[in-house]
């Protein structure tokens, strides 16, 4: 939607919901047609707004409405699962039980010995997906573009709205101050240009704070950042960086995208724009009607085991591949799902260069989110979803990748039909045994 467009939609929008008289509506409309010169050049503006602390804080709110008389948010208190079972980890920790030493995903024995004294609530899932709910339609009075991001946080496209709201930032303080005050929990709000950077602001010093990352703000708010702040940059890439000499994301953003690249693929170009403050991705609105493929597997067993998570996913994204080549569709986002012992599900995903339904690709991106988006606790089902999908491939080509075999698609359709005659597993590349 081009901006003149979204000027009148959000205008439209905006009327709509406040109910206002036909003089504002005319005033409004107004300043519109004085307004359209320069319409087609308002900069994107993206919030990113996360809640605190989300299970805690929603647990907390529940149980205060319920008469409880404790605010467990200030006291030694986690979000975990059955303790004598010796299975529950910690979900959710009070900031009281951080500065015992308490961290997300150690078992819920190992917390209590760090603090003794400590809580243990269990985690209502239900609950949850309750108050979501009621945050992502609270954000919806402000913007018809909310990407639902996780469980606890949306993008919100708040691009064109200059009209309705003259100071974002006093917007930002408004919406923060309000589920405050409606909701009783607070909230972080990211500013920026793009997702990352709002993504990035969000993260700055917690909790209940409002901050602003715009592009000129990026060499002075994010390159003293240590190089393992940056969004997807995992423990194995943060590592692997470090020994290159590269230990802020001022140094990733200087160095040779070239060196990047011949040590990282793919992703080490998107670690550079990223530490440039460069991102492109639009704000996606997600509704039950989006066109996804999907499989999950529910393991025999709680694990933790790459390798075994591995075999899982190469499976997994064979089947995936098969169904999207069998309806000639190519996704262009690839995600993983994930689900812990307790119950606690979350997912991420990767947008890709060039869309695909090779088994192969979608397997190494698997693996890509696995490094990157998995946070190491022991789980109890795992799956791949395609989504995005165009009925066309048109692949970009780049200087550094390595020349494909022109042959690849023909190559796939032979493994389907072996596959679907001789079943799962029969034959598999030898490129992708060795990942």
């Amino acid at each position: 939607m081009c901006s003149l467009e979204r000027e009148i939609h959000f205008i439209y929008f905006f009327l709509l919901g406040k109910k206002i008289q036909f003089v504002r509506l005319f005033l409004i409309f107004f300043y519109f047609i004085i307004d359209l010169g320069d319409a087609s050049m308002k900069e994107r503006i993206i919030f990113h707004i996360d809640v605190n602390n989300a299970f805690l804080s929603w647990t907390a709110v529940d149980l205060l409405r319920k008469g409880y008389s404790i605010d467990i948010r200030t006291i030694p208190s986690v979000i975990g699962g059955d303790e004598e079972k010796r299975r529950g980890i910690v979900t959710a920790k009070s900031p009281i039980a951080k500065k015992k030493g308490v961290v997300t995903a150690e078992p819920l024995f190992m917390a209590r010995r760090k603090c003794p004294n400590i809580q243990v609530f269990r985690g209502d899932y239900d609950l949850y997906r309750k108050e979501s709910n009621q945050l992502y339609e609270y954000f919806c009075q402000f913007t018809d573009k909310v990407e639902r991001y996780s469980i606890d946080e949306c993008f919100l496209d708040m691009t064109g709205t200059n009209l309705l709201y003259s100071d974002y930032l006093e917007l930002a303080n408004h919406m923060k101050n309000e589920i405050f005050q409606k909701f009783g929990y607070t909230v972080n709000v990211g500013i920026g240009n793009n997702k990352l950077c709002a993504k990035m602001a969000s993260d700055f010093e917690k909790p209940n704070k409002v901050h602003t990352l715009f592009q000129h703000e990026v060499e002075s708010k994010m390159w003293s950042l240590p190089v393992t702040d940056l969004f997807m940059v995992g423990k194995s890439s943060g590592k692997q960086l470090i020994e290159m000499g590269i230990h802020t994301i001022g140094d990733l953003a200087k160095v040779d995208s070239y060196l990047l690249v011949r040590r990282f693929k793919s992703q080490g170009e998107m670690m550079h724009q990223y530490a440039n403050g460069i991102d492109f991705s639009e704000v996606e609105i997600r509704s039950s009607k989006s066109q996804s493929i999907s499989v999950t597997e529910t393991l025999e067993k709680d694990t933790d085991s790459i390798p075994i998570l591995k075999k899982v996913l190469l499976r997994q994204a064979d089947r995936v591949g098969r169904q999207a080549r069998q309806k000639k569709l190519y996704a262009k986002t690839v995600a993983l799902i994930f689900k812990t012992g307790e119950f606690v599900s979350y997912s991420h995903q990767i947008k890709l260069v060039n869309a695909t339904n090779v088994t192969e690709e979608i397997y190494k991106n698997a693996l890509l989110i696995l490094k990157n988006g998995w946070r190491g606790e022991p789980l109890r089902l795992i799956g791949i979803r395609l989504s995005d999908f165009t009925s066309e491939n048109h692949k970009q080509i780049s200087f550094f990748d390595k020349e494909k075999d022109i042959g690849t698609n023909q190559i796939q359709e032979v493994l389907d039909q072996i596959t679907e005659k001789y079943g799962d597993g029969v034959i598999i590349p030898a490129s992708l045994k060795e990942q």
